[in-house]
């Protein structure tokens, strides 16, 4: 505990200026993009939500003794590209930096991916130059949304909720080591899943921190990996202005909605942001959830020829678009090749969509409405052939 006594607690926000003037821009124009992502942007960060399990979540991670002295940064949710995977070390040819797995406004900017972008805009205010120039120890929390493109399924959403925290202490003063950060690992674990939690760690790889761990925990007989972090990498430290030589420390992230399900043994992870009053009633952390009822799905089947430039993940948010909340999963079922058939750099695609609802029985016509709509929009907005 007492590497952390000097700390002092400082609310910082980056300026958010330029992504107010890119979210401006992005509401006046009117392609399925452009409205998908202002859609997006415009959800409730669960986070700073007042009563939801996600806040309280928050809340107990700010509540643990060694963090409770912690900074706190709020961010920009558009973020340079350059910014978010350069500076982080992420290869060349890493996922992440493709139009398939990121959303991209333009070339340069894209909704952030990540809250570990806060190391970034926390090294640029000038509270932490200062206390950076004056080699002090520093430590910082940052939450909210995170947008990555994803499989349908009722443990995934495109559009989540995500923590961070970094610890940096003076080098000159001591050398932390990883079982420093185990030790934290270990305090959110309990502070979220009880004292009596059994957890454990195993290696792992992370572009910007190493050596770097995951942590799992025992639920139910099962162990369920939860989160991860490792001690901040010397070269990310210096690519964001930091003499590695000034110090050590550990990093961790996490995405909250898991951490929330295992608590609560939530079967689908649109519940999370359910209306349904007997839903709500029932997100308590520590709780678990049982099902209002297990309402029958209804499944449909759609098949397509394409380019092969089509990445499935892009469908997937269409899916979304035009589904909503009523999409429970998504199988990609098949996809083949046959030039004689199809023709040149063309390639069929078969989707599986399952529609079920949390509060009620779907019916065979509003399914029907919907697979038409998707039928129409799959033909027009990726110039598909429907088989």
């Amino acid at each position: 505990m007492e590497i952390y006594d000097n700390l002092s607690a400082v609310d910082l926000a980056a300026d958010l200026s330029e992504e107010k003037k890119l979210r401006a821009e992005l509401e006046k124009k009117d392609d399925a993009d452009s409205k998908r992502l202002s859609r997006f942007l415009a959800l409730t960060d669960l986070t700073r939500a007042a009563g939801h399990p996600i806040r309280e979540l928050a809340e107990r991670i700010f509540a643990i003794p060694e963090l409770k002295n912690f900074d706190h940064i709020q961010v920009p949710e558009i973020v340079k590209a350059d910014q978010s995977f350069d500076l982080f070390n992420f290869p060349p040819e890493h996922p992440a930096r493709s139009a398939s797995d990121t959303y991209f406004l333009d070339n340069n900017h894209i909704l952030r991916t990540h809250t570990t972008i806060m190391w970034y805009y926390y090294f640029l205010s000038p509270e932490i130059m200062e206390k950076v120039k004056n080699n002090a120890p520093l430590g910082v929390l940052c939450n909210g949304k995170v947008y990555r493109k994803d499989e349908i399924d009722r443990f995934h959403l495109n559009v989540f909720h995500q923590m961070d925290g970094m610890y940096l202490h003076p080098a000159s003063d001591k050398k932390l080591g990883v079982e420093t950060l185990e030790d934290i690992l270990g305090k959110i674990a309990k502070a979220i899943f009880g004292a009596d939690i059994k957890y454990r760690f195993n290696k792992d790889d992370f572009p910007y921190t190493s050596p770097s761990v995951e942590m799992e925990v025992e639920k139910n007989g099962k162990w369920l990996e939860v989160l991860g972090g490792g001690m901040v990498r010397a070269s990310v430290l210096e690519k964001l202005g930091v003499n590695p030589d000034q110090y050590t420390g550990w990093a961790f992230g996490f995405g909250m909605e898991r951490l929330a399900i295992i608590s609560m043994e939530l079967p689908d992870i649109r519940l999370l942001r359910s209306e349904d009053q007997r839903v709500k009633k029932q997100l308590k952390l520590g709780k678990p959830f049982k099902e209002v009822s297990k309402f029958p799905p209804i499944t449909r089947d759609i098949s397509f020829v394409v380019e092969k430039g089509f990445f499935p993940n892009q469908y997937y948010d269409l899916i979304r678009d035009i589904g909503g909340d009523l999409v429970e999963q998504v199988e990609l079922l098949d996809s083949y090749e046959d030039e004689k058939k199809f023709g040149h750099e063309k390639i069929s695609y078969t989707f599986r969509i399952i529609y079920r609802a949390n509060d009620r029985t779907l019916v065979s016509e509003e399914v029907d409405e919907i697979q038409d709509t998707l039928y129409k929009e799959t033909a027009s907005q990726f110039n598909a052939e429907m088989r």
